[in-house]
């Protein structure tokens, strides 16, 4: 009987080393190291089908023809634009997400939405019950979406061989196993490998991989670093279980933007795609609040309207607190240093709490002034009319500076009901003959407490 070979894995970066070390030279992360079988059993084949292997070979650039290959569009629309306008094909997805968040039912929905589409769904999690009652939940209907419960990946390329089908989603990568590694699922040696070979199949293929994967305590995608440096997109799925909205981010993108972001709500039939998260991202109060200010900003080509809410009170200790919700804390900050150096606010010894409504995170530096503008609402007490809009940056001499894409913001705010937006004066080519909302342009910080609180 030959002996059993292992060897040692890190957890963090997969870093592989045959004696357990306390810190990995690779991540320099401790006590990450644990024991793994890693003897491989030949005599298990991989079951892709033979016509679809090329010979790869070297070629000049300008040899290299290019085939048209058009994306897929998906009948999800948020989905098509965190993606970069619909589905490339043969890449392989990573979809991450905190557990009960909705990921395996966006992926069912989308797997019952893709009507033109042969779906493989393969589950290692549920049974194919307990995945029915979950379409019956959501409501539609699909002749073309086929469910496997399986764990062996030989086993799924056997079927995936069978069905043929034009997009593959697997729920979860951590479930999975194959046979040419002896460790357990979900260890760094099976997930590195089941990605591997998913990875082989989609690029011979040419079909799309959805991958779901769970993350850690940290927030991380778990598995090896080298996971997402293998897929080609990486998606985020978050939210807060105990609020209905849901948000789509992507973390890496090889075949577009990574600045785009989806927002869908929570229902009982699944998750309904929002349109217009502007509606949702704003309060809708009768009475005129002190502190609230809306600012305009932009999520990848995605034009938003967010309310940023601003506290500003006598410090009750001797330090005053600063704290940030959403926005960058060093750069709430240095607005406040701007505020104090050239307007004379004394906010030194006042604490300051700010919070970007509806649970987004924006690092957009557009949002500056309706930041601003929120502090020096609540510092006065003095509201600012629900009709007015903010979209520009802040200087560290107090100047009002201009931001790209000026005319999409202006629009947005146009179409939502504003009757004013105030921007930089330094923004060009601005025309307000071509906007009916009214457009405030200012240079300096003085010039809008002017204007708000005149």
């Amino acid at each position: 009987m030959s002996k059993v070979k292992t060897a040692y894995f890190c957890q963090n970066c997969g870093y592989q080393t045959p004696k357990w070390l306390g810190k990995c030279p690779s991540c320099t992360e401790w006590n990450t190291f644990v024991e793994e079988i890693v003897e491989k059993n030949l005599s298990q084949v991989i079951a892709f089908s033979t016509n679809t292997t090329r010979t790869a070979k070297s070629q000049a650039l300008q040899d290299i023809q290019q085939s048209e290959q058009t994306r897929t569009q998906l009948q999800d629309a948020e989905l098509n634009r965190v993606l970069g306008d619909g589905m490339v094909p043969g890449s392989l997805i990573l979809f991450g997400g905190e557990p009960g968040i909705g990921k395996s039912t966006l992926m069912l929905q989308l797997a019952i939405l893709e009507t033109k589409l042969r779906v493989l769904y393969v589950s290692g999690e549920e049974s194919d019950q307990q995945i029915k009652m979950r379409a019956d939940r959501i409501g539609h209907k699909n002749e073309n979406c086929f469910i496997l419960t399986e764990t062996n990946l030989q086993n799924i390329f056997l079927q995936a061989e069978e069905i043929q089908p034009d997009l593959l989603v697997i729920d979860s990568i951590q479930t999975l196993y194959s046979n040419q590694i002896e460790s357990s699922p979900g260890s760094i040696s099976q997930v590195r490998e089941c990605t591997a070979q998913l990875l082989r199949y989609a690029k011979l293929s040419d079909v799309p991989v959805f991958l779901i994967g769970h993350i850690t305590k940290e927030g991380a995608l778990a598995g090896p670093k080298v996971l997402e440096h293998m897929v080609d997109v990486v998606l985020q799925f978050e939210g807060d279980r105990n609020h209905v909205y849901r948000l789509l981010r992507t973390i890496k993108n090889r075949f577009g933007s990574t600045n785009e972001l989806g927002i869908y709500e929570m229902q009982g039939s699944g998750l309904r795609q929002v349109e217009n998260p502007s509606e949702i991202l704003i309060t809708n109060t009768d009475s005129e609040l002190s502190g609230i200010s809306i600012a305009s900003t932009l999520e990848g080509a995605r034009p938003l309207l967010i309310e940023v809410q601003a506290l500003v009170s006598s410090a009750a200790y001797g330090t005053p607190q600063r704290s940030s919700t959403g926005f960058d804390a060093k750069r709430l900050n240095m607005l406040l240093a701007v505020l104090e150096k050239r307007c004379g606010f004394k906010l030194g010894a006042k604490d300051v709490f700010l919070n970007i409504a509806g649970g987004i995170k924006v690092d957009d530096p557009a949002i500056d002034l309706a930041v601003v503008s929120a502090i020096m609402s609540s510092n006065a007490d003095l509201p600012i009319a629900s009709k007015i809009a903010f979209s520009a940056e802040v200087g560290l001499s107090g100047e009002i500076r201009p931001v790209n894409r000026i005319e999409q913001r202006i629009s947005e705010a146009e179409k939502l009901g504003f009757e004013s937006i105030v921007i930089s004066k330094y923004n060009k080519g601005i025309d307000q003959k071509s906007y009916k909302i009214k457009i405030i342009s200012c240079g300096v910080i003085n010039e809008v407490i002017k204007a708000l609180f005149a």
